[in-house]
């Protein structure tokens, strides 16, 4: 069915340096335009090379976008900066209302910001007391060529209609792997629980077999299907997660929130000690608090390095003598 539009559909997508939106830049842009009366829609991808306007250099893509994207640092060397091509990309944004899959919580985040720092750059740029006029009169009509508020348009986003319309929910699963029934008493214990050790072993049998759209199949091992979770955690609700080395020790561990994204705890408490400080002062969950200071005292003990012959024999017999049974 053709779209019934009113005004133009802009859909979009992008390829980044990674997922953290404060921190990483677009490196790939492609937009789909829907016109209304027409069936055909109009076509433009950029290639950009992700820039640093502090450092003045350009942003390294990270090795897990990489693996997703197939982009690497070389293929953008030769590339426009995202502050060359931000008249033309915003000209497509005109009076249009936007689309994309997951686009409200990434991909339209993310132009924004993109957009915000050449805003940034421009300002610094005409309010600094050394810039030639030239340039200043260069950073005003960028300023007005990319003048356009992305809170405006309509968004429509895909993923969201998908998982509407397609719930992925405990009841969804038992009705499609189990015969397309409802279960009893859904959202009591006893049921819930019950319906989910069906599932799994209706999904054994469902995905023993490769598919012409889906080469993986499910292998009959609790340690296979655990490997479905994703990232591994290390406290429950996700604020540290070990890295991709598979070594599951404090000096793997990584930060999974806010502005160390994707840095090593270890580095941090190194780095800045009050940062540990301040998550033990906050309102986190005391797991997430002990996980934190499990790698403090980890640090800490690295540090000292290897405790003398005397040392472990002091603390064997203060608890040895200490013991209640």
């Amino acid at each position: 069915m053709e779209l019934d539009l009113k005004r133009p559909l802009l859909f979009f997508d992008i390829e980044s340096t990674g997922l953290n939106i404060p921190s990483d830049s677009i490196i790939e842009l492609s937009f789909v335009k829907a016109l209304p009366g027409e069936s055909t829609p109009q076509v433009k991808t950029w290639r950009i090379k992700p820039w640093d306007y502090d450092s003045r250099s350009q942003k390294h893509i990270s090795e897990e976008a990489s693996k997703v994207n197939g982009i690497t640092d070389d293929m953008l060397s030769g590339c426009p900066r995202f502050i060359e091509v931000a008249p033309e990309i915003v000209e497509w944004l005109r009076g249009s209302d936007l689309a994309g899959f997951n686009a409200s919580k990434f991909d339209l985040p993310l132009l924004a910001e993109e957009l915000e720092r050449v805003r940034a750059y421009c300002n610094k740029r005409i309010s600094a007391y050394n810039t030639p006029e030239t340039s200043r009169e260069k950073a005003r009509k960028m300023l007005a060529d990319i003048d356009i508020d992305l809170h405006e348009p309509i968004l429509v986003d895909v993923q969201n209609i998908y998982h509407a319309m397609e719930p992925r929910n405990l009841r969804a699963a038992y009705r499609f792997y189990c015969g397309g029934k409802d279960f009893e008493r859904a959202h009591s214990a006893e049921a819930d629980t019950m319906a989910t050790y069906e599932v799994l072993k209706s999904q054994l049998d469902f995905y023993k077999e490769p598919a012409p759209y889906r080469e993986q199949v499910l292998k009959n091992d609790v340690k296979a299907l655990s490997s479905f979770v994703g990232k591994k955690y290390v406290d429950f609700s996700g604020h540290l997660i070990y890295d991709d080395s598979g070594i599951n020790d404090y000096a793997h561990v990584l930060i999974n929130f806010g502005k160390h994204k994707g840095k090593y705890a270890r580095d941090i408490y190194n780095s800045e000690p009050s940062y540990f400080a301040w998550i033990e002062q906050g309102s986190f969950a005391l797991d997430t608090k002990a996980q934190f200071d499990r790698i403090r005292k980890e640090t800490e003990a690295e540090k000292r390095g290897p405790a003398s012959a005397e040392a472990l024999r002091n603390l064997r017999d203060k608890f040895s003598g200490g013991k209640l049974f």
